[in-house]
């Protein structure tokens, strides 16, 4: 099936932005090695992505390396490549939160507060300005509780406890896989991307006041 012209030139506008993005995220140390996926929503009914290709370096990406997939996870462009194991994760998200963005980091602080807070399955995080950098926050007061998801390499396991996570909580802004990192999105990539530099901060000042108490 042939790709209509304006199909491509939206996914190569949201692959370059993409590209930004993992430049940015990996030189803040969120995405190191080949760790994390990026996604964007190229169009609805139905569903085709723009996402990061498996086992590549974020900091070294193209926007010519990346993928159009449809909602079944199948390729468009360019044929013969993989796209990022994840993807049914992405795709789930995008489902449930009709997401035009999911971005997905593998930062230090990320791991290790989800590691431990795994057995309570999810961390809260409430009294810092920087929460009102989520969308729909408007006040330091808000308690943002960040689900926590058992990690499976089965990804038709985990895409399950994602839509069961999703559909229980519907004022959740992201979630943490246990020992994986970071889930979040947006409306678009700028939306995305300001929610994981809030979390990033917020984790990061989480973590370190863990340490000093």
């Amino acid at each position: 099936m042939t790709t209509p012209v304006r199909t491509i030139e939206k996914f190569e506008q949201l692959a370059a932005h993409l590209t930004e993005v993992c430049r940015r995220f990996y030189a803040r140390g969120w995405v190191q090695g080949t760790s994390g996926n990026f996604s964007a929503t190229v169009a609805t009914r139905p569903v085709d992505l723009c996402i990061t290709p498996s086992g590549a370096n974020k900091g070294a990406l193209a926007m010519t390396d990346f993928l159009l997939v449809d909602e079944r996870g199948r390729v468009r462009m360019p044929l013969g490549f993989k796209p990022s194991a994840e993807l049914p994760l992405h795709l789930e998200v995008v489902k449930q939160r009709e997401a035009g963005s999911v971005l997905h980091t593998h930062s230090v602080w990320s791991t290790i507060l989800s590691a431990r807070h795994r057995e309570e399955k999810g961390l809260a995080i409430e009294g810092f300005e920087m929460l009102k950098g989520l969308e729909g926050v408007k006040t330091h007061a808000h308690r943002e509780w960040i689900p926590i998801l058992d990690n499976d390499q089965d990804m038709t396991i985990l895409s399950a406890r994602v839509r069961d996570v999703l559909q229980a909580d519907a004022a959740a802004h992201a979630f943490l896989i246990s020992g994986h990192g970071l889930y979040t999105w947006g409306k678009t990539i700028g939306e995305a991307e300001r929610h994981v530099e809030i979390l990033e901060f917020l984790f990061e000042v989480t973590g370190l006041a863990g340490i000093r108490r």
